[in-house]
Formats: C-alpha cells, sequence, structure tokens
C-alpha cells in the first residue's frame, strides 16, 4: 500500500501496481484482489504469448485491465485518491477533473483543489474570500488545527500570491496530491462525520431526544 505524505497529512491509496496482489480497482475504485496472467495471442497455429503484454482481473468487479511493460495502458487512470462520497456535486466536480489530469498538469491540479477547498469552506458556512481566515473559523468549529497547519505547508495559505483557481508555478505532483489528501479530510470532518452524528442522534427514541434538549437549554 503505498501513502503520500504532506508533514502532518497522510492520504492512503493504493494506485493501479504492475502484479501487485490487491490495488485500488482502476475502473471503479475499490480495494480488491487482482488475478495476473500474461497476454496470449490464439490463432491457427496456436497459441502465443505476447511480450511485455499482462492481464489483470478485478476480483471485485470482473473487469480486466491491459498493462504493457508493468505500466498501465487500459483503462485510463488516475494515481490519486477518490474523492469523499459526502462532496457536494460541484465540488466533486472540480476534484474528478483535477484527478483527470493530475499525470499531466499537476500545476492545473493543484489549482482545482484550491478551488475546491474554497467552496468547500463556503458550503460548509464560510465566506469563502480568504482561505486562511475560513480555515481558522473552521478549527474553531472542530476541524483538527493540524489540518490548518498542512494547508500552510501545501501553500493553500499563507502565500497572498497564490489564489483559489490560481496556477502556483511552484506545485509539483506532491503538492497535488496533499491536496487531494485535505479535501478529503475536511469533507470526512466536517460533512460526513456530522452527518452520521446527526443519523445517531435522530436514531434515539423522542422521548430521550427531549430530555437532552431540555438538559441543554438548562
Amino acid at each position: 500500500m503505498q501513502t503520500y505524505t504532506c508533514d502532518v497529512v497522510t492520504v492512503t491509496y493504493t494506485p493501479p501496481t504492475a502484479k501487485a496482489n490487491a490495488i485500488n480497482c482502476p475502473y471503479y475504485g475499490a480495494y480488491a484482489n487482482q488475478q495476473w496472467g500474461a497476454g496470449l495471442h490464439h490463432s491457427n497455429q496456436g497459441t502465443t504469448t505476447l511480450g511485455g503484454l499482462t492481464i489483470s482481473l478485478c476480483a471485485n468487479c470482473g473487469a480486466a485491465a491491459l498493462w504493457f511493460e508493468n505500466a498501465l495502458v487500459y483503462p485510463p487512470t488516475s494515481t490519486a485518491p477518490l474523492p469523499n462520497s459526502d462532496l457536494p456535486a460541484a465540488i466533486a466536480t472540480d476534484y474528478n477533473e483535477a484527478r483527470d489530469i493530475l499525470q499531466r498538469s499537476p500545476r492545473g491540479a493543484a489549482a482545482l483543489l484550491r478551488l475546491a477547498i474554497q467552496k468547500l469552506c463556503i458550503h460548509v458556512g464560510e465566506s469563502g474570500d480568504n482561505l486562511n481566515a475560513d480555515i481558522a473559523a473552521l478549527v474553531k468549529k472542530g476541524l483538527r488545527s493540524h489540518v490548518q497547519q498542512a494547508l500552510d505547508v501545501v501553500r493553500v495559505i499563507g502565500n497572498q500570491a497564490v489564489h483559489p483557481g490560481q496556477i502556483d508555478l511552484n506545485d509539483d505532483p506532491h503538492t497535488a496530491t496533499a491536496l487531494f489528501g485535505l479535501v478529503n479530510l475536511i469533507a470526512q470532518q466536517m460533512i460526513t462525520d456530522s452527518k452520521e452524528a446527526e443519523a445517531l442522534y435522530n436514531a434515539l427514541p423522542a422521548a430521550q431526544r427531549e430530555a437532552i434538549e431540555k438538559r441543554d437549554k438548562k
């Protein structure tokens, strides 16, 4: 399993890797075992092994992927982690576009992810005008302080020359990969965790919820 680390943030993801026992499926992203075999050509003269061609079969979805000299050639895929399933559609669109271009343009991917973080801040109640102020406000609301530190590390905030959606010529794949993890981390803490806690609370009997609400009013 491969991890991408940016000081205080670690993004765990198992990208498609030749001959690995299990990877994140290049089709649907699920972590699954893979069966590997050589590429073969069948003809009237018999069966021939195609040098350098390997086929992997996903145990989860059953789809086959093609590899040539240990490089994935089909389907086209990204090494970036999948978006948090609770991301709003507009933010997920920016995130997935960044995934699609990561290999070709890590600077462009990082710019899209900064924009996604700005939209995410707005979605959870901040202004979106100043990422530094927004993240500080989110920390007061419960976002872990190490997220703010990580944002500083990857120059999302603290660099007044770079604004959401603009390209920083110093960005590289390492920075972009860390930003993918930060988007998911903020979404997990500010959206997913809140939704799950609310669901647990709403599952309580009405009498218990009323008792809790009376206690809180006091």
